[in-house]
């Protein structure tokens, strides 16, 4: 049995994806909080709360085919390290998160060996990653303590993969209203639109790369409003079937699944 498949299986065997146990708040309201002091300190090196773009490559948003990462056949395989911190439980999260990706889309995940390229997951001061394949060890952190959830390991995997929050798209015009007057003036690009990988699938209130409709408030008052109806914008626990659906999309899975 190959390590990717045996990575997968000691979860796939005995319980469904999603089993695992998640916290009752919202993942942007995790990864605002968590990355509030790392933001103060270092805000020079972050795209909106959680993208660190101090690789020149990355410091422009991503170019859909020069971030993706390479595809062999009809396999996208990602290889990964985790660091020796984390416990058995994270562990479980993480195989949670993989095994979605593996199950829904063409993108496989299996333990670094010789690859120079690979993710490499560790608990450091909050939750954050790189945008895109970068072609060398690409950190992800997540803090053992606040980030370990499968919705946010989801969310951060995406942004390695290419993709920006949801609500930088450039349509997002015509389904959310941005109160500019209620966010926090130092973080005001953090909500400017960028060219994102939405590859015609339409604007996601549900998707995990959504945040929340008080996201960088700076006076408890919303600093998003959805423009069709009174969404609870933020709330996603995991990849949505859109999110699934632009991921295939972006990587080509069409063939092998769905679009």
């Amino acid at each position: 049995m190959t390590p990717v498949f045996l990575f997968l299986s000691l979860l796939a065997g005995s319980t469904s994806c999603f089993d695992v146990q998640e916290v009752s708040s919202s993942i942007s309201d995790i990864i605002e909080e968590v990355n509030a002091d790392i933001q103060q300190n270092t805000s020079s090196i972050f795209e909106f709360d959680d993208i660190r773009v101090d690789l020149p490559s990355r410091a422009q948003p991503c170019a859909e085919k020069l971030c993706t990462w390479p595809k062999s056949g009809r396999t996208v395989t990602v290889p990964y390290s985790i660091s020796p911190t984390f416990r058995s439980s994270d562990l479980r999260v993480f195989r949670a998160a993989m095994l979605y990706f593996h199950r829904n889309t063409c993108i496989v995940f299996k333990p670094q060996t010789n690859e120079t390229s690979f993710l490499y997951f560790y608990s450091g001061p909050g939750c954050w990653s790189y945008l895109g394949y970068i072609n060398y060890v690409q950190p992800i952190s997540l803090n053992k303590d606040s980030c370990v959830t499968v919705g946010i390991v989801q969310h951060q995997i995406l942004h390695a993969l290419g993709f920006h929050h949801e609500l930088n798209r450039l349509d997002r015009d015509q389904n959310i209203h941005i109160i500019s007057r209620n966010i926090q003036p130092e973080k005001k690009k953090n909500l400017d639109k960028v060219k994102t990988s939405s590859d015609g699938t339409p604007y996601d209130y549900n998707s995990i790369m959504h945040y929340g409709k008080y996201t960088l408030s700076k006076n408890r008052h919303q600093t998003i409003i959805a423009t069709k109806w009174p969404y609870s914008l933020g709330h996603a626990r995991y990849m949505s079937v859109i999110d699934t659906r632009r991921v295939n999309k972006l990587y080509q899975c069409c063939e092998t699944h769905k679009c």
